[in-house]
């Protein structure tokens, strides 16, 4: 994190934080806790360590990214990042290392940069089992993100969620061969998550961890395999949600407009920006059009956002958790596997705030 900014946290100038680093000064034992908790996200003990604890290097998750992107990353985000790894550490402990999933879907399909789109997608709808009018029949976007969630729950792969407080990245995934986690901006509309859903699961179905960047500039920093999987990962996503031949029925003899591209997000479940995107590859819409629409959809999020209530933390948290996590952990608490201390850590809130998260979750089941 840039000293700037850690001395704008601290109410602090420059020079003391450099000093802090350096050993010429110390923080107070407050100041200290500040920023363990509140600026750098450390327990505080890591700051009395003889030397700063080995982590994990997002450049061996997220290989198929440049370096540059990589140190573009913000402080935020490899703080979920790291996240993404204690919860897979947790998994492996409350599972005794072995993934409950009675199918992985992970293990059981296995693709390559250069797969086939078709095959790819064809396979992996037959996997999920869920066909594209079970889809279509959904009641609304909402019922098909938890729907979606849950089926790739099912399948081997947890789900959580995040307010990521960035506008630029909808969510990424972990590889792992026993536990491999998918997070999902929850600050991104429904359809938006939706897509991130399966633009990560290609991800691990191609065996790398991946980010989904709202904006596909990066790609041009990408060559050989490497751009092959995203752009891959990104066609996944469109055409298992919108698949082709049913897109071209939709909108045969018929002139897109506005009306029409929302018409299809809804039937299908999706954003307008992937209704668009598929317009635009069809030549249905030219490049100003799209661009236009696409910057009007941002703006109704950015506003959405902007206007929504936080909520309850507990509501929130039981929402980020998920119930297949959540479920598993209170299981193996009432089978006396582990101290209420313990669960509380699981959870991530305080011993004595544990009760409302459990109610919370026993009232949703």
């Amino acid at each position: 994190m840039p000293v700037e900014e850690v001395a704008l946290r601290m109410k602090k100038d420059t020079e003391t934080i450099e000093d802090w680093e350096s050993g010429r000064g110390s923080p107070t034992y407050i100041q200290l806790e500040t920023l363990a908790y509140q600026v750098y996200k450390r327990p505080v003990a890591v700051f009395f360590f003889p030397e700063p604890p080995k982590e994990g290097d997002p450049r061996s998750s997220f290989r198929t990214l440049p370096d540059s992107a990589i140190n573009e990353l913000s402080p935020r985000f490899l703080h979920l990042f790291r996240q993404a790894q204690a919860m897979q550490a947790n998994l492996d402990e409350l599972n005794d290392g072995v993934n409950p999933a009675p199918r992985k879907i992970f293990r059981d399909l296995r693709f390559g940069a250069h797969t086939e789109l078709r095959t790819m997608v064809t396979q992996v709808r037959a996997y999920l089992g869920i066909d594209l009018g079970t889809q279509i029949g959904w009641k609304n976007i909402d019922t098909a993100l938890k729907e979606w969630r849950r089926t790739i729950e099912a399948n081997g792969v947890f789900v959580f969620k995040e307010a990521f407080r960035q506008e630029d990245i909808s969510g990424f995934c972990v590889y792992d061969e026993d536990f491999p986690v998918i997070y999902v901006n929850n600050s991104m509309p429904a359809t938006r998550q939706i897509f991130t859903l399966f633009h990560e699961l290609a991800h691990l179905l191609v065996r790398t961890g991946g980010i989904d960047k709202n904006n596909d500039a990066f790609l041009r920093r990408l060559s050989g395999d490497n751009r092959r999987i995203e752009v891959l990962c990104n066609e996944f996503a469109g055409e298992f949600l919108v698949p082709a031949r049913d897109f071209s029925k939709a909108v045969s003899s018929t002139h897109i407009n506005a009306e029409i591209v929302k018409t299809l997000a809804d039937r299908f479940k999706v954003s307008e920006e992937v209704i668009l995107r598929k317009c635009l590859d069809r030549g249905l819409i030219d490049q100003q059009y799209y661009e236009s629409k696409r910057q009007e959809g941002i703006k109704r999020a950015r506003q959405r956002r902007t206007g929504a209530n936080r909520g309850n933390y507990y509501y929130n948290q039981a929402a980020y958790l998920g119930d297949t996590y959540l479920g598993l952990v209170f299981r193996k608490y009432y089978q006396k596997r582990f101290s209420v201390q313990q669960l509380a850590e699981y959870l991530n809130v305080k011993v004595n705030n544990v009760p409302k998260l459990e109610t919370l979750f026993l009232g949703r089941g």
